[in-house]
């Protein structure tokens, strides 16, 4: 009888690791659904502009200019409750063009993608990145998907995120 309870006993206890293994090493996120679902509504409110395209370090949807143009990210925060950016390559770097992300009580447009982070890498293999990211000194449950033109090339960033509270 004890060796019954003992085999039960051990049996139960590598379920029930592999079961918190499982819950525990989970990528999802609190907000991950609902990322993956405002970056699809953000991706189709920018192509219903037309083609992206990047002229002299400006972001374009067509014929509209998402440098300093608050209305698509404005939107998605009054619809999601989320922080929203268009971010537009110079060089290596992916810059802040259009975004609801404030810093200093300004939106921190002009400010740069991490360099170093782990989102650069996905985004410059041409690969989307979710998970926990530091913006500006705060913690956010993220989004980010590139931006391609006609071609194929990257030539900006979408983001999604919310905040996690402190």
């Amino acid at each position: 009888m004890v060796r019954n309870y003992l085999k039960y006993y051990s049996r139960l206890m590598v379920v029930l690791f592999i079961v918190g293994l499982m819950v525990g090493c989970s990528s999802e996120t609190e907000h991950s659904t609902i990322i993956k679902k405002v970056l699809d509504v953000m991706k189709a409110d920018a192509a219903g502009l037309g083609e992206p395209k990047v002229v002299a370090d400006s972001l374009y949807f067509g014929t509209t200019r998402l440098n300093g143009n608050y209305e698509l990210v404005d939107s998605l925060r009054a619809k999601y409750d989320c922080t929203a950016t268009f971010f537009a390559k110079k060089g290596n770097a992916f810059i802040r063009i259009s975004t609801n992300v404030m810093q200093e009580g300004h939106r921190a447009v002009g400010t740069q993608l991490d360099p170093d982070g782990s989102v650069i890498i996905a985004i410059q293999q041409g690969k989307p990145f979710y998970g926990t990211v530091d913006i500006l000194g705060s913690q956010y449950e993220t989004g980010y998907e590139p931006i391609m033109n006609a071609d194929g090339e990257i030539i900006g960033v979408y983001y999604v995120g919310y905040q996690i509270k402190q």
